[in-house]
């Protein structure tokens, strides 16, 4: 996740009322490969906008939603609005995130399926995104919609990992695609025990079969780090800032023919 705007205390009051008004909106940030910095895929990235006129990050509202039941709603409209935007970029995959009370709603499979038919967007271009910070209450059935999903074609991805202490138990237990190294591992990568570390992680994944992406690479120093440690893809503000769904249009909308262009400062 980005650290965007400002922080904000959100109500139920505050979340029905934007969900009445569709205050929410989605940025995209590029996602590139480690060796040509080639753009692969998004994330989609939801904010909630304020009366302010600010945006409010998912630390602000997602927990409200979980608590008060709005989350299977607004993840539904999450994902479709995903999905209808990326139906636009045939060259990149998207990136949704999705908390694990989702996955462990009932209907949730059915939901994804549906909504994959409805925008037409091909189910090998979806990454759901599951955050290690939330733990996971029902395992099994957990697996089983996991599972489920990757049979349809959709990749599931580990987000945050190493910033929790259940992702060793996640990776040996969840039918898994793909890691993305947490945050703040990239930010204090020039000290030689991190650095030991991320490599260390970064193998880890790939002696698993995984695809290995680093997020918060904001530096030259970064990139040239992380490609020398074998990690499969990056993001960060290096690279771009997180983008309305127009100027992805702008950039990869033709079929991605601008898919090599370094876009940092486009936002």
């Amino acid at each position: 996740m980005s650290p965007d705007q400002s922080a904000a205390r959100i109500s139920e009051d505050d979340l029905h009322r934007a969900i009445g008004r569709n205050d929410f909106v989605l940025l995209y940030q590029p996602i590139v490969s480690a060796g040509t910095a080639r753009t692969v895929a998004v994330e989609a990235l939801l904010r909630m906008r304020l009366p302010s006129g600010d945006l409010a990050l998912p630390d602000d509202f997602i927990p409200v939603a979980e608590v008060t039941g709005l989350m299977s709603d607004l993840g539904e409209w999450v994902l479709r609005r995903a999905c209808s935007d990326g139906a636009r970029w045939p060259a990149l995959r998207v990136a949704v995130n999705v908390s694990p009370k989702q996955v462990q709603f009932p209907g949730f499979v059915q939901m994804v399926r549906r909504i994959l038919a409805e925008t037409a967007f091909e189910p090998g271009r979806l990454e759901l995104e599951l955050t290690e910070h939330c733990p996971i209450d029902d395992v099994p059935s957990a697996c089983a919609a996991m599972a489920a999903l990757r049979k349809l074609g959709v990749r599931i991805v580990l987000d945050d990992f190493g910033a929790g202490y259940s992702g060793l138990i996640y990776l040996r237990r969840l039918p898994i695609d793909k890691i993305k190294i947490d945050r703040a591992f990239i930010e204090s990568i020039e000290t030689p025990e991190t650095n030991i570390l991320v490599r260390s992680i970064i193998r880890l994944g790939r002696d698993l079969g995984l695809t290995v992406t680093t997020e918060g690479v904001e530096s030259p120093e970064h990139q040239t780090m992380l490609a020398d440690a074998g990690s499969d893809e990056m993001q960060g503000y290096l690279f771009a800032r997180p983008l309305p769904a127009g100027d992805i249009d702008l950039l990869f909308g033709s079929g991605g023919a601008a898919a090599r262009m370094r876009i940092a400062g486009a936002a």
